[in-house]
C-alpha cells in the first residue's frame, strides 16, 4: 500500500489539474494568445521544478538528478510533437479557438498510453535484461533517422485512423463548434474535430515509442519515468502556443534531438561496460540543447515553409481535390451530411 500511495496521490493531482484546466480556465473555446501561453508555460515548468525538488528531498540526490534529466529529455523531444501538431492543424484547417480543446484530450489520451507503455517497458527490463540493448539500438537508429528525414510528416491525408473513421462513421461537413459528436435526426455524426484528435493520438503513440526508452536509459524507476513524462506532456499545450511561430528559426534543433537520442541509446548499449552517472548525463543533454539553440540564433537560415495539403473529412472542412461521391454512395457509406 505504501508503494502505491505516491502513484495514487500523483494521479489524483494530475486529474485535479486537468479538471481545473478544462473546466475553469478553458471552459469556453478561445484562441490562446502568446501571453497566456507564456503564463501557462511558466506555471507548468514551475510545478515540474517543485515536484523535482520533492523528489530530491524524498528520494535522494541521484533520483532527483535522474528526474531532472528525464524531464529535460522528454521536454526537448516534445518539441518535435509541436512540428507535427502544426502540420495537422494546418491540414485540417482547425480554427485557433478549438486547438486547445483538441490538445487537451489528446494529452489526456497520451497520459494513458504512455502509462501503459512505461508499465510494459519496466516489466520487460526487469525480467529480460537483454531488452536494454534493443532499446538502445532503437534509439540510435531513431536518432540517425532524424538526421536523414526532411521534417516531421504525419501524412494526415493517408492516416489509417482517418480512413477507418471516414469509412465507418458519418462525418459532418464542417466543424460544429468544439464538439466531437453531434446528433441529427436521431443519428450520431462525428465532426472533423474528432478526426484531428484521432490523428494526434496516433502520432503521439509513435513519439512515445521513441521517447520512453530514452528515459529508461537514465533510470529504471517507473515512478521517475512516468512522472517526468507526465510533467513534460502537461506543459506541451502551452509550449505549442508559445513556440508555434518560432520553431522554423531553430534550424539546428533536429540535429540536437538526434544527438540526444544517439547519446542515450549509446548509454543504454554500453550500460554493462561503462556506467555514466546522472549528473554527467544531465550535463551532456543540456550542453547539446543549449548549443543547438545558440547556433540557431547565431546562424539563422531563411527556409520557405511548406504548406500541407488540406484534408477532406467527409465532404470536409478543407475540401478535396478528388471528385466527391454521389448521393447514393454517400448514403451507403454513411459519410456525408447535407443537413
Amino acid at each position: 500500500m505504501l508503494d502505491a500511495l505516491p502513484w495514487i496521490l500523483f494521479t489524483g493531482f494530475v486529474l485535479a489539474m486537468l479538471a481545473l484546466d478544462l473546466g475553469v480556465f478553458h471552459r469556453h473555446a478561445h484562441a490562446v494568445s502568446r501571453r497566456e501561453a507564456l503564463a501557462w508555460s511558466v506555471f507548468w515548468i514551475g510545478l515540474a521544478l517543485l515536484f523535482n525538488a520533492g523528489v530530491y528531498w524524498q528520494m535522494g540526490t541521484q533520483s532527483g538528478l535522474e528526474w531532472t534529466t528525464g524531464y529535460l529529455i522528454e521536454k526537448s523531444l516534445s518539441v518535435d510533437n509541436i512540428f507535427v501538431f502544426l502540420i495537422i492543424f494546418a491540414a485540417f484547417r482547425v480554427p485557433p479557438a478549438y486547438q486547445h480543446r483538441v490538445l487537451f484530450w489528446g494529452i489526456l489520451g497520451a497520459l494513458i498510453m504512455r502509462g501503459a507503455l512505461i508499465a510494459v517497458g519496466a516489466a520487460l527490463l526487469e525480467n529480460f535484461h537483454w531488452i536494454i540493448y534493443i532499446f538502445g539500438g532503437f534509439l540510435i537508429f531513431t536518432g540517425l533517422r532524424f538526421l536523414r528525414s526532411e521534417g516531421p510528416d504525419p501524412d494526415v491525408g493517408h492516416n489509417p485512423v482517418v480512413r477507418f473513421a471516414q469509412r465507418h462513421f458519418r462525418t459532418t461537413a464542417d466543424y460544429e463548434g468544439q464538439r466531437f459528436f453531434v446528433k441529427r435526426g436521431g443519428v450520431t455524426y462525428i465532426t472533423p474535430l474528432l478526426l484531428v484528435l484521432l490523428v494526434i493520438e496516433s502520432t503521439d503513440l509513435v513519439f512515445a515509442v521513441d521517447s520512453i526508452p530514452a528515459v529508461f536509459a537514465i533510470t529504471r524507476d517507473p515512478f521517475i519515468v512516468y512522472t517526468s513524462n507526465v510533467f513534460a506532456i502537461l506543459g506541451l499545450r502551452a509550449l505549442f502556443f508559445l513556440l508555434a511561430g518560432y520553431l522554423n528559426d531553430l534550424r539546428f534543433l533536429k540535429h540536437a534531438l538526434a544527438a540526444v537520442l544517439v547519446f542515450v541509446g549509446a548509454k543504454m548499449v554500453l550500460t554493462d561496460i561503462y556506467h555514466i552517472d546522472p549528473l554527467p548525463s544531465l550535463a551532456v543533454v543540456a550542453l547539446i540543447l543549449t548549443t543547438a539553440v545558440v547556433a540557431s540564433l547565431k546562424f539563422p537560415e531563411d527556409a520557405p515553409s511548406v504548406e500541407p495539403e488540406p484534408v477532406a473529412a467527409g465532404p470536409g472542412p478543407a475540401g478535396s481535390e478528388e471528385p466527391g461521391p454521389s448521393e447514393d454512395d454517400r448514403d451507403r457509406a454513411g459519410r456525408g451530411d447535407h443537413a
